[in-house]
């Protein structure tokens, strides 16, 4: 039996998608254990896009089972269009299963308004939220209140649950952000034919992996976001408002922890960020600009651009250590093609000391360090056809050298461009 959690290590964005979709092909089961539809893989197969938002990678094999799992909240508008869509494209494989946890939380047209009500309250100090309800869904759930997809099922239950939350909610929508009130009988009336689409789906998932892993199925476990968007270990509050960490693997989704065998942390050959917070290696000159245009650096969920930098191993030497990853898969190597003088940020120096362990909790300390680089030599060489890491140029393989002595574990992959074959596989973690 295999269990293997992929878990992005920066902030989001790092081509988690490209690397479940390829994983995916050896596991029998996918499941997707946090975030909403926040977040968003782009895979591209055959020089075909996809972007999904909710349902796991691996829904594009066949022969599959994919599972939306506990951890995860859901837009049950933007699943039923995910799941359309797909079907109209005829990716929807014939034998591939779609599974949603009936503990998941639903997001309601209340928790939008009140997620875009506050973020325009915030002005300057915005957090940069995609305004996609997921934060509010996520308190319901911690208050208690939230609704699941076994009460959205449940005709009774949801009325009830439905007419006290659309009173609370128009209270601070009216009083505290002087807003239009919602209509819970329109709400009622839309979410009850939600309920219709998605009762086909719903499950208990918990017992489906169970099944899985006592048959010795092979898992993957997809995560959304990155570490340090995570609610307890990153950039607070500029974070996302579930745990993204390969712990969460387990309670996201029903299973143990003596059961996940392999945890692989997906890394950009760069950094990226989107929305605010704090950002040490940022650069806001000609060689950032040429990472956003190479690589594309537009959000998948809202179109914005991301922020661009050099990699970052103070940030990942604390991913690894949390998420206890072993091995790592670096992406985008291609898009430092043709820059002259590539840096590696391997120290953070405040106040004449220097951090390697850890980012700084504290925003005002982290704010007043400074990163320390190591420069190294670039390449201008074509990789695209590398299957090997012998086929990567010189300057290229001894950055990735560099980078795993920095990690001390070792990388298992490498993508050379955005396609599913643009991929150089040094160890498959599904392989015996």
């Amino acid at each position: 039996m295999k269990s293997v959690v992929i878990v992005g290590t920066q902030w989001g964005d790092e081509g988690k998608g490209k690397i479940v979709d390829l994983y995916a092909e050896d596991a029998d089961v996918i499941a997707r254990f946090q975030g909403g539809n926040n977040a968003g893989h782009t895979l591209v197969v055959k020089g075909e896009q996809t972007i999904l938002h909710l349902i796991p990678s691996g829904i594009l094999h066949d022969h599959k089972t994919c599972i939306i799992g506990n951890g995860v909240v859901v837009d049950p508008a933007v699943l039923i269009e995910e799941i359309d869509k797909l079907t109209r494209r005829n990716l929807l494989p014939p034998d591939t299963r779609l599974c949603v946890s009936e503990r998941a939380h639903i997001i309601m047209p209340y928790h939008k308004r009140l997620d875009s009500a506050r973020e325009a309250a915030k002005g300057a100090d915005k957090l940069g939220t995609t305004g996609r309800g997921i934060g509010p869904a996520y308190e319901d759930k911690i208050a208690r209140v939230g609704i699941r997809l076994c009460d959205l099922l449940d005709d009774e239950v949801f009325q009830a649950k439905l007419k006290r939350n659309v009173e609370e909610k128009n209270f601070y929508l009216t009083k505290l952000f002087k807003e239009e009130p919602l209509d819970g009988g329109a709400i009622y009336k839309e979410y009850s034919e939600y309920a219709r689409r998605l009762k086909p789906y719903a499950a208990n998932t918990s017992i489906i992996l169970g099944e899985a892993i006592r048959n010795n199925k092979k898992i993957l476990f997809e995560g959304a976001q990155g570490t340090h968007l995570d609610i307890d270990h990153g950039t607070y509050p500029f974070v996302t408002s579930s745990s993204t960490v390969a712990g969460n693997a387990c309670s996201g989704s029903g299973i143990g922890p003596t059961n996940i065998t392999d945890i692989v942390g997906i890394v950009k050959a760069y950094t990226t960020r989107v929305g605010g917070g704090p950002f040490m290696t940022e650069l806001t000159d000609e060689i950032g600009e040429q990472m956003q245009r190479v690589g594309r650096e537009f959000g998948a969920t809202t179109g914005r651009k991301r922020r661009c930098g050099w990699i970052d191993m103070v940030q990942l030497r604390e991913s690894i250590r949390i998420s206890g990853i072993t091995g790592i898969a670096i992406t985008k190597l291609d898009v430092l093609t043709g820059i002259r003088k590539i840096k590696i940020c391997v120290a953070y120096r405040s106040n004449g000391e220097e951090i390697t362990e850890s980012v700084p909790s504290n925003l005002r300390t982290l704010s007043q360090c400074r990163p320390v680089f190591e420069e190294m030599d670039g390449w201008t060489e074509d990789m695209s056809k590398a299957r090997k890491m012998k086929d990567l140029p010189k300057n290229a393989r001894k950055y990735l050298d560099r980078l795993e002595k920095l990690f001390g574990i070792p990388i298992v992959l490498v993508s050379v461009g955005a396609d599913r074959s643009e991929t150089i596989i040094v160890k498959n973690p599904f392989a015996s």
